[in-house]
């Protein structure tokens, strides 16, 4: 499994660390990595794709975004279809942010394998407990093979 990330105010980024953290119960060799810093290589050598990103102005934010547009034929090339769970912290509604992602991974095809989950304002603790929660059950959807 592979969390990618992107996070300019750093909610995103406490967000991404939760999830990772409830991901590791079930999978110890899951791998967290920066947007700007992934590729094609390392989706296509995980079994699932965790986006943690953040809103901006209604829309998918910039390095997200941008991981996105990088892989996105690549990954069509490769045939590669993969499950995918998305979380959005989001300012304001995050629904953009949402309908933008999905967009283009349903053109890969890539499988949503959870519904997205939207945080938004500042992450408390039930956010993080809410982040924690999702890596764990979309770790575990990908164990027992559901997904």
């Amino acid at each position: 499994m592979l969390v990618v990330y992107h996070s300019q105010s750093g909610s995103a980024a406490r967000l991404a660390a939760a999830s990772l953290e409830g991901a590791l119960e079930h999978d110890p060799k899951v791998r967290f990595c920066r947007a700007v810093d992934t590729g094609t290589p390392e989706v296509l050598a995980s079994t699932g794709l965790l986006l943690v990103c953040a809103e901006n102005s209604g829309r998918l934010a910039g390095a997200m975004k941008d991981f996105l547009d990088r892989t996105f034929y690549p990954l069509i090339d490769h045939q590669s279809t993969l499950p995918y769970a998305l979380l959005v912290s989001a300012g304001n509604d995050g629904r953009g942010a949402v309908a933008e992602a999905q967009r283009i991974l349903k053109g890969i095809p890539f499988t949503e394998a959870l519904e997205p989950l939207i945080i938004r304002g500042v992450p408390d603790e039930e956010a993080l407990q809410n982040a924690r929660e999702y890596g764990a059950g979309f770790a575990a959807g990908l164990e027992m093979g559901i997904f």
